[in-house]
């Protein structure tokens, strides 16, 4: 089992009048960026933007919303309309939630606490990353509905050994992320100089010391308060810390894991099973005979595999074979519009990961809280243009594929 450490309490705020200052300039998810960027020092920011080689794949999440227009309806009565969604017999207040992101407790202030708890208040899930820094049972405590990811370990008897500890901490809904074998070549991480366990050097000093918001409200501030961050959940036991001259963190000798691996977890496994990281119908309807109850369709947000196609184009297909099993998405998803057309095709579900991730380095929990609420707005307010009261009144028919002009140079 993991090692032993002190539960906090709740997430203190940040201080109300430098939230709410750089709250008020936020409009939309795309505002948290360049704040974010503002705020975090180069090499963070720069991990948590960046993309697998070329970065196509990150393009193509964005640009593929794009390609379909809304066939609205008007004259009709809009004033009940109703954001919530069943999804694995639970009631959620919106059909979005928040995706695992790593190493959230680095780029703001106990990040991944901020997450789970601004989505436990408003009814909406939060993946909790395998790759977190706070203990899981500490984060499901704060906030019971936490999903969480697991990274394989790469021998069977650690798989079981997390997996029991994962049921042991009180976790109903478990997501294998099935798309991270191999170690992709993330270049822009050398450019930016981010690498896990980060390195004590002069740079990282001088980066700390260029951006003091960060270095005293979410680093300095942990380590104050709670000690050096350390990689809690990739496996049964606490893994590598954050900061450290010498150790390595290892991910490599996960090639060898397949669908065999993923049936002997089913069977150990209870609760509620997610699959993400699919894009091949194939492997949707693999992961539906082995019993997942849901899937994921993935690119890793453009992390992995660089030219991979955006999951809203694989989405289709993937309904075809998906049988009772729910299908959800994520990747590039950025405003209430986006997740309709992903809904209007059949999604259950859609998750968003970088821009609550900013949200919580700029704003901590506050900052959260104002991402999910702008979001909220703007999916209410689409509804009613769009003509419809609930949201299994999309359809496939109100969307228009659009064929862009192609250019001539």
């Amino acid at each position: 089992m993991a090692s032993s450490a002190p539960t906090s309490k709740k997430v203190a705020p940040w201080p109300s009048f430098l939230a709410s200052r750089r709250l008020s300039r936020i409009y939309c998810l795309d505002d948290f960026e360049p704040a974010a960027r503002r705020h975090l020092p180069r090499p963070i920011f720069g991990y948590i933007s960046g993309a697998a080689e070329t970065e196509a794949s990150y393009r193509d999440n964005r640009a593929v919303f794009e390609e379909y227009g809304f066939m609205h309806r008007v004259l009709r009565d809009v004033s009940k309309r109703e954001t919530s969604v069943t999804l694995f017999g639970k009631t959620y207040s919106a059909p979005f939630g928040i995706a695992p992101m790593g190493i959230s407790s680095l780029s703001g202030y106990r990040g991944d606490l901020a997450q789970a708890q601004a989505a436990e208040q408003a009814g909406i899930p939060m993946i909790l990353s395998g790759s977190s820094l706070i203990r899981l049972e500490e984060v499901v405590e704060a906030a019971p509905d936490t999903w969480f990811q697991a990274y394989l370990p790469a021998e069977v008897s650690d798989i079981n050994r997390l997996v029991d500890r994962v049921a042991q901490a009180g976790v109903k809904t478990l997501v294998i992320t099935v798309d991270s074998a191999v170690v992709p070549n993330r270049e822009n991480n050398l450019r930016t100089g981010f690498k896990t366990p980060l390195k004590p050097n002069l740079k990282l000093f001088w980066d700390g010391v260029t951006h003091p918001s960060w270095s005293l409200g979410t680093f300095l501030r942990t380590l104050a308060c709670h000690g050096m961050p350390y990689f809690e959940n990739n496996a049964a036991e606490r893994g590598s810390a954050i900061l450290s001259r010498s150790a390595v963190r290892d991910f490599s000798g996960r090639e060898h894991l397949n669908w065999e691996t993923l049936r002997s977890i089913r069977r150990r496994w209870q609760g509620q099973l997610v699959i993400k990281g699919l894009l091949h119908p194939e492997d949707v309807a693999l992961a539906r005979d082995l019993g997942a109850d849901g899937v994921i369709l993935s690119n890793h947000g453009g992390r992995q595999l660089d030219g991979a196609i955006s999951p809203m184009r694989a989405l289709p297909k993937a309904m075809e074979v998906s049988g009772d099993m729910s299908v959800m998405v994520d990747s590039g998803f950025r405003r209430a519009t986006d997740v309709i057309k992903a809904l209007a095709l059949g999604a259950k579900f859609v998750f968003i990961g970088r821009p609550f991730n900013y949200a919580a380095s700029v704003g901590g929990e506050a900052g959260v809280q104002h991402a999910i609420g702008l979001l909220m707005s703007e999916l209410r307010a689409d509804m009613g243009m769009l003509g419809i009261n609930q949201l299994h009144e999309l359809h496939p028919s109100m969307l228009v594929h659009l064929t862009r002009p192609t250019s001539d140079n």
